[in-house]
């Protein structure tokens, strides 16, 4: 099969297309992190510009344990397209500044074989527009340095799923999750506060607008953690929450609930570290959130 190169379109804005400099940023970031909640079997990341969130996301990184890993999943929103479902790539390779990270088609082939007509396929056009995977490349290239050559990515950029559909392709996933030699990488970023992004929603009992946004957030991953993906729905419902990739986390709720129940109850999700690319204190003001999480089988 000839390769169909996904180029690393966001290198240079985004993030560093310097392999040196984007290598010693990557360094630093995990080198601060507590490895404290490993090793992953899946992680929410924020998929945000590095200088946002790039010390945020390396929490999460931080607990993957690269020799156990042979595959890694990774799901993120469509911020351009419309989706009702989920679209698999049409790539062989995605590049980016360190090295090209090989896309596990079989793994495409044997969804497509096992769920006609369930996964799309997105052109490269459209999967070099949206940022919500790519964002995680460098990431994944960098802790997985050590198996360069010997693990595959399995892109899946997920649409404005309901929540039956998050269990469709939670039941889907499920497999895939309880292999141990899988990580699964949930690409979003958390509120997205501002005019500019139509939510302004301030509950002034909790002090200042971003102390107001801090808790609700919080109130999110204290449920996320829980990983009961109905009260997750409820919650989204209740506040309108404008977490980008809560369809992805959705999607990973499902697969945990879809696991045998002896192996579901062993899984534990906490959240690692929370960051805001901005604190608001009036209403001219934005910003955006960031979240880091580890999901473990203890």
């Amino acid at each position: 099969m000839s390769s169909k190169i996904r180029k690393a379109s966001h290198a240079g804005s985004w993030y560093s297309d310097s392999p040196k400099e984007l290598n010693n940023q990557l360094t630093r970031w995990l080198s601060a992190a507590e490895l404290n909640h490993g090793p992953a079997r899946a992680i929410i990341v924020p998929h945000a510009g590095y200088s946002y969130c790039g010390e945020c996301a390396g929490w999460a990184y931080r607990q993957v344990s690269p020799n156990v890993v042979s595959r890694v999943f990774i799901l993120g929103p469509s911020h351009h397209v419309r989706l009702s479902g989920c679209a698999i790539s049409s790539a062989t390779k995605y590049s980016s500044p360190l090295y090209d990270l090989h896309v596990d088609t079989a793994v495409y082939d044997q969804l497509e074989a096992d769920h006609p007509n369930t996964f799309e396929r997105m052109s490269i056009s459209v999967d070099e527009d949206e940022h919500s995977l790519e964002m995680t490349i460098p990431y994944v290239a960098k802790v997985m340095e050590e198996r360069k050559n010997h693990f595959g990515i399995v892109p899946v950029m997920v649409g404005s799923l309901t929540p039956e559909k998050e269990a469709v392709y939670g039941a889907i996933f499920a497999p895939y999750l309880a292999d141990p030699t899988n990580l699964f990488v949930i690409s979003s970023d958390f509120c997205h506060w501002g005019s500019r992004f139509r939510y302004t929603y301030y509950d002034q009992s909790k002090g200042a607008i971003h102390q107001s946004i801090s808790h609700l957030d919080k109130q999110g991953m204290d449920i996320i953690e829980t990983l009961n993906p109905t009260a997750f729905t409820d919650y989204l419902r209740k506040f309108q929450n404008t977490i980008c990739g809560r369809h992805p986390i959705g999607v990973l709720l499902n697969a945990v609930k879809h696991l045998p129940e002896k192996e579901k109850s062993n899984f534990q999700l906490r959240f690692l570290k929370y960051a805001q690319s901005n604190q608001c204190f009036n209403h001219s003001d934005s910003s955006v959130s960031y979240a880091s999480a580890s999901l473990i089988s203890k």
